[in-house]
Order: structure tokens, then sequence, then C-alpha cells
């Protein structure tokens, strides 16, 4: 944030425990309310101040049974945005992923009525984008005001780094593509 860039938190509320790709097929989580807790969602709460995240196309199943996370308003609700305080812009995953099921359109709608404030495609496809499209409506007065927080919480560290901040982290990012070449 320091250089002017935006943290994206992936995968609220965690995807460490799914066995298979959800670019695939749709991970189950088995595990249990108190392990998910205290271990697969702490990371999450440490990091609950930070302007973006985007969600798993998960099912935990002590929480949603039915709905992998991204369509599930209990997770994005109940656990997300109150058990472990997350604020900021939350987006789906890709929806074009095969963990989802449905038309794109229903997937952008089912984000959308879960709770997230914007919805994630990836593969260009213009039919796609536009059966999205007539599937979601505008923002809601929540989430631009989401977008606001997480557009002056990225501004004021800025400043606060100033040029210094954005040297340091391009001098960074020089020497490690550097070091990749070696």
């Amino acid at each position: 944030m320091a250089g002017g860039v935006l943290p994206m938190i992936k995968h609220i509320p965690g995807h460490g425990r799914a066995m298979v790709d959800s670019h695939q097929s749709l991970p189950i989580v088995d595990a249990g309310r108190d392990q998910l807790d205290a271990i697969d969602f702490a990371p999450f709460r440490a990091l609950s101040d930070m302007p973006w995240s985007m969600t798993a196309h998960v099912v935990y199943t002590a929480i949603d049974p039915d709905r992998p996370a991204t369509t599930s308003p209990c997770v994005l609700d109940k656990i997300i945005r109150a058990d472990i305080g997350f604020r900021g812009v939350l987006v789906s995953d890709d929806l074009s992923m095969q963990a989802l099921t449905g038309s794109l359109g229903e997937r952008a709608a089912a984000a959308c009525a879960a709770g997230c404030d914007v919805v994630l495609h990836c593969n260009g496809d213009m039919a796609e984008m536009a059966d999205i499209a007539n599937n979601v409506g505008p923002l809601t007065n929540a989430a631009e005001e989401r977008l606001g927080a997480a557009e002056l919480q990225r501004r004021r560290s800025h400043d606060k780094h100033g040029e210094w901040g954005r040297d340091a982290a391009l001098l960074r990012l020089a020497a490690l593509m550097e070091a990749a070449w070696v």
C-alpha cells in the first residue's frame, strides 16, 4: 500500500483445507466450526483491516452445507463480515470456475445476493459478460462506501509513505526481478 497498490486478501474465509482445485470442481471442507475459527479464519481476522478481499469457492459444511462461501449469505455476512470483522470490499473469485454451477448470470446474481460487492469474471467472453451484466444491478450504497473507504485507505498509506515509499517499492521490485533472472 505504501507504493499505492491495494492488496487483495485471498481467499476468505480460507482455502487451506480444500482438497480439490476450485478451478475444476467444488471443494468441500468438513472441519468443525471450532477448528475453522481457531485455525482457518485466524489469518483473515489478523488482516480484517485490509481494503479488499476475495471469496473462496469452498463449501464449509459446518456453516452452510449447501452453498460455497461466494454464494452463501451465511458465510459472507455471519462469518466474513461479523465474526472475522472484514469491512472492506468483498469481491468474488472468478465466476467462470467450475466450483460454481448455473449460468454466469445466475452465479453473478447469487454472489451479489449473498453479499459480494463486486463479481469477477476473467475469461473475456463477451456473451458471458453480457449475461453477468444483465443479472447484477448497480453497486449498492454499502459497496460504494466500501470502495470509497478502500481508495481513501490507499491514498492515506501512499501519503504517509510519499514518494519514498513508492521509490522503495520500485527498488525492491527491481531487485526481485533481477534475482529472478540470475
